[in-house]
C-alpha cells in the first residue's frame, strides 16, 4: 500500500455509519455532477451498498488509485448539511471519540439515512366518494374493524391520512383495508410530503409586565447578539420563560431562527403551547414521538428557514438552521440532555459549542444549575443572571420535615402527611405526592426465609406491578407472572416498600371522594395519555396527583398547594459523588410546583434522618448553599468540575471477556499516564450483570482536558483494531454523568 496516492480525480472522503473511527475514500460517480461536501452518495461497502455523506474532497488517498472504488450514485443536487453543520459533526466525533459515520447518522432523520429524497412521496389512504356514502352502522354489524377504519378516514377529511399516521391509530389497518379496497370504499395514492405551515398558530398574545429582576436579566441579554453563554438561575415560578420569550421575540422579529432544547418534549406541553400563543408562531417540533415523515418535515423546515422557531429534545441540536440567531436550553440541569447509549453526547454542551461556532448567544435556564455551569460562571466564562423571587408576588412554599421514626409511614404515608392532604383538599387546593419509583412495590420478599424475587438476567430485584399481576425488571424489561408463593421454600410472599401504584391505591382508600391521577411512565404509555393527564391536573379536575420525576419538570398547576415527598432518603447515602447535587435538584424542582399562583404553598418531606446535614443545608440555605458546599468538597477531592473524566465500558456474555478487554486498555494507557492522568480499574460495574451481559468499566481522570483527549485519541483506534473487541460491546463516555 502506498501513501497519499495522487489521483487525477477528486477523492471523496465519505462518512459511513459503521463503528470504525475513520472516513472512507471513494472516486466520484461516473454520471451526474460532482457531489460536494454535505451531499449523500450511495457507495459499495463490502458486499452491500450503503448510504454515506461526503465530508470533503481531497487530491490524494492513502490507497493506490487503482484500488479506490467508485460511488454508485449521488443522491443530492445540493448539500443537506452545510459547513456549519459539518463542523459540529466533526467536533462531536472528535470530542466524544465516536465514529464520525455514526455521528452523521445521528444528525439526520431516518428517511434521509435510508437514501430517500428530501421531499419523498408519502403513501396516503383516503375514503372514496362511494365510501363517503356507505352505511357505517350496517357495516359495523358485519365487519366492525372495517367500519372503524372507514370512519377514521372519513373523520380525516378529503385528503385522508398518511399510512404512518394510520398505523399509529390502527396498528393492523392494512389487513382490514384489503376488503375496503376491493369494495372501492377507500383508495391509496402517493403525495408529496407536506411543507411546514407556520401560520397555524393563533395570533400572538401580550405577556405580563416584567418585574425588576426579569427586566434586568432581559437588558443584560440584549447587550450583545454575538456569542455569549448566559446562565439564568431563577427560582421556580420566577418567570424565566417570560425572559426567554422576549429575547426570542427580538431574534425572530429580525428574521433569524431560534432553537429551543427541552429535556423531554412529552413532559413540557405547556412550554410549547406558551411559545405558540405568545409568539404567534407555529414551532417546528423534533422529538421521538413523531413519525419519520413528521420529523423530516420539521427538519426540512428548519433547514430551509421556513420554521423560525424550532423546539426539540437533545437530538435537535444537530438540526440545520438557515439563519440561526439564538439557542435556548431549558432546564439545563436535566440528565435527559446526555445520551446514555451509542453516541454519548451532551446536547447542552453541544449547544454551547454550536453557539460559539455560529457566534450567537446561548441561554441556559434552570432553578437548580449544575455545578459545572456554576463553576464556569465563577471563572468568568459564562454570565450568571439571577431571578431570586417568584413572579406576580407569589411566595415560596414553606418546607417542613416529617420524622418517620416518630410518625411511621403506613403504605408510604405518615399521619402528618395525611392530615396535611386533608387540610389542603378541604381548602380547595390540589395535592402532589412525589415518589420516584414506579410500580406497586420495589421488592417481593418471602415472609419465611427472606428470599427476594430477582431478575434472571440482571443483578437486580424484580418490581411488583400488582394491577397486571406481574413482576418486571426495570433494567432489562423482563416480565414474568407475579409469584404467589416463594420459589425457594414454598411459603407466602409479600410486596415490600412502595411504588407509585401502591401509593395511588392507598390514597384511594384514604380519600375515596376525591379524584386521583397517577402520572408515571406506566400510566402514560398510550399515545396522548400524558397530555390528557396533565390537562386534567392543570384544569383542577384531579384533586391528588401521584407521580415520579415526570411531574417535576416545568409544569404549572395553578391550584397546587401541597407537595408531599414520600421517600426522600433514597439519595442521602448515594455512592456517586453527584448524589447530593442530584437529590437537591430533584427536591427543589418538585417542591417548586407548590404555591405558584395566589395560594400559599407547603412542602412536607418524609425522612427517617431529619438531623442529617443535608436537610440543615437545604432548608437553611436552599439549593445555592448545597451547591456551594458541594463545589468546595469537589475541589478538595478533585472531582468534576475540577477534573475531567472519561469512562471506558465493556459488556460481554463472559465476565472474563469484559474484564480482559479493559485490561488491554489499561496496559495501553499505562505508559501514557502522568501526574495529570490517573487510570482506575478495571472493575465490575455496580450492576455487574444486565440483560444477560457482564459489565465492567475503566475510569480515566485528568486535571488537564488536553491530556485526557490526547490519550483517548490514541486509545480508540487501538481498541478497534484489537481482536478482543469482537467479543465485547464497548464504548467511550466522555464527561459521564453515571459512574456507579
Amino acid at each position: 500500500m502506498s501513501d497519499n496516492s495522487a489521483s487525477d480525480q477528486p477523492v471523496l472522503k465519505v462518512a459511513i455509519s459503521v463503528p470504525v473511527s475513520r472516513e472512507f475514500d471513494y472516486l466520484p460517480p461516473t454520471d451526474g455532477s460532482l457531489p460536494v461536501a454535505g451531499c449523500r452518495v450511495v457507495v459499495p461497502f463490502g458486499p452491500r451498498k450503503q448510504v454515506g455523506l461526503v465530508l470533503e474532497h481531497s487530491g490524494a488517498s492513502a490507497l493506490p488509485t487503482g484500488k479506490l472504488r467508485r460511488c454508485s450514485a449521488s443522491l443530492d443536487e445540493e448539500p443537506l448539511l452545510t459547513g456549519a453543520e459539518l463542523r459540529l459533526v466533526r467536533f462531536t466525533a472528535d470530542y466524544y471519540h465516536h465514529p464520525i459515520g455514526e455521528v452523521v447518522a445521528a444528525a439526520m432523520p431516518a428517511i434521509l439515512r435510508q437514501g430517500k429524497p428530501l421531499h419523498p412521496l408519502i403513501e396516503m389512504i383516503s375514503a372514496t366518494d362511494l365510501g363517503a356514502g356507505a352505511d357505517i352502522e350496517s357495516l359495523a354489524k358485519r365487519a366492525p374493524k372495517q367500519a372503524e377504519l372507514l370512519e377514521t378516514l372519513l373523520d380525516a377529511g378529503g385528503n385522508g391520512l398518511e399510512a404512518e399516521q394510520l398505523t399509529d391509530l390502527l396498528p393492523n389497518w392494512r389487513r382490514v383495508a384489503r376488503a375496503l379496497f376491493e369494495k372501492g370504499l377507500i383508495t391509496r395514492f402517493d403525495a408529496r410530503s407536506a411543507d411546514f405551515d407556520e401560520t397555524l398558530a393563533p395570533e400572538a398574545q401580550p405577556g405580563p409586565a416584567l418585574n425588576e429582576d426579569q427586566q434586568a436579566a432581559l437588558t443584560a441579554l440584549r447587550s450583545s447578539d454575538a456569542f455569549g453563554a448566559w446562565l439564568i438561575e431563577g427560582v421556580t415560578g420566577s418567570g424565566k420563560t417570560e425572559v426567554y420569550l422576549q429575547r426570542m421575540r427580538d431574534i425572530i422579529d429580525r428574521g433569524q431562527q431560534v432553537l429551543v432544547l427541552v429535556p423531554e418534549i412529552g413532559l413540557t406541553p405547556q412550554l410549547v403551547t406558551r411559545l405558540r400563543n405568545r409568539l404567534g408562531i407555529e414551532p417546528a417540533l423534533l422529538h421521538s414521538g413523531l413519525s419519520d415523515t413528521e420529523r423530516l418535515a420539521a427538519w426540512r423546515a428548519a433547514r430551509s428557514g421556513a420554521a423560525r422557531l424550532v423546539v426539540g429534545t437533545r437530538s435537535a441540536i444537530f438540526t440545520p438552521l438557515k439563519n440561526p440567531g439564538l439557542i435556548v436550553v431549558d432546564e439545563e440541569h436535566d440528565h435527559s440532555f446526555k445520551q446514555q447509549e451509542g453516541l454519548r453526547y451532551s446536547a447542552r454542551d453541544l449547544a454551547i459549542v454550536r453557539a460559539k461556532h455560529l457566534d450567537i448567544p446561548v441561554i441556559l435556564g434552570t432553578a437548580t444549575p449544575t455545578l459545572e455551569m456554576l463553576h464556569h460562571c465563577r471563572n468568568g466564562n459564562y454570565e450568571h443572571l439571577r431571578l431570586p423571587r417568584r413572579a406576580g408576588g407569589a411566595k415560596p412554599p414553606a418546607v417542613h420535615l416529617v420524622d418517620t421514626m416518630k410518625a411511621p409511614a403506613t403504605d408510604g404515608l405518615s399521619e402528618p402527611l395525611v392530615e396535611a392532604i386533608r387540610r389542603h383538599l378541604d381548602g380547595g387546593g390540589q395535592v402532589l405526592i412525589f415518589l420516584n419509583r414506579r410500580g406497586f412495590a420495589p421488592t417481593l420478599i418471602c415472609s419465611s426465609c427472606g428470599h427476594i424475587a430477582g431478575c434472571d438476567r440482571c443483578d437486580s430485584r424484580l418490581t411488583v406491578h400488582a394491577r397486571n399481576r406481574e413482576l418486571r425488571c426495570h433494567h432489562c424489561g423482563h416480565i414474568r407472572p407475579l409469584d404467589t408463593t416463594c420459589s425457594e421454600c414454598g411459603e407466602s410472599v409479600r410486596p415490600l416498600g412502595e411504588g407509585t401504584e401502591r401509593l395511588e391505591d392507598t390514597l384511594r382508600l384514604r380519600f375515596p371522594d376525591h379524584t386521583i391521577t397517577r402520572i408515571d411512565s406506566d400510566s402514560t404509555q398510550r399515545k396522548g395519555a400524558m397530555h390528557e393527564a396533565l390537562d386534567r391536573a392543570r384544569d383542577g379536575d384531579a384533586d391528588i396527583l401521584v407521580g415520579t420525576q415526570m411531574l417535576s419538570k416545568g409544569h404549572h398547576f395553578p391550584k397546587l398547594s401541597l407537595v408531599g415527598i414520600v421517600n426522600a432518603d433514597q439519595g442521602l447515602f448515594g455512592t456517586d459523588f453527584r448524589s447530593a447535587e442530584r437529590m437537591a435538584q430533584s427536591i427543589v424542582q418538585v417542591a417548586g410546583r407548590a404555591g405558584r399562583a395566589s395560594r400559599p404553598g407547603e412542602v412536607l418531606i418524609q425522612t427517617a434522618y431529619p438531623g442529617h446535614d443535608f436537610w440543615t443545608t437545604l432548608i437553611g440555605g436552599g439549593y445555592a448553599q448545597v451547591a456551594e458546599d458541594a463545589l468546595a468538597e469537589r475541589e478538595i477531592t478533585r472531582w468534576p468540575p475540577f477534573t475531567r473524566l472519561a469512562l471506558v465500558r465493556s459488556a460481554a456474555h463472559q465476565r472474563s471477556d469484559a474484564i480482559n478487554f479493559l485490561e488491554l486498555a489499561r496496559l495501553f494507557l499505562e505508559n501514557r499516564c502522568s501526574d495529570s492522568l490517573r487510570v482506575l480499574g478495571p472493575v465490575d460495574a455496580p450492576m455487574a450483570r444486565k440483560a444477560g451481559r457482564y459489565r465492567a468499566q475503566l475510569l480515566l481522570q485528568s486535571s488537564d482536558r488536553r491530556t485526557l483527549h490526547s490519550v483517548l485519541r490514541e486509545l480508540r483506534p487501538a481498541l478497534e483494531k484489537d481482536p478482543a473487541a469482537r467479543k465485547v460491546r464497548w464504548s467511550i463516555d466522555v464527561d459521564p454523568i453515571e459512574l456507579f
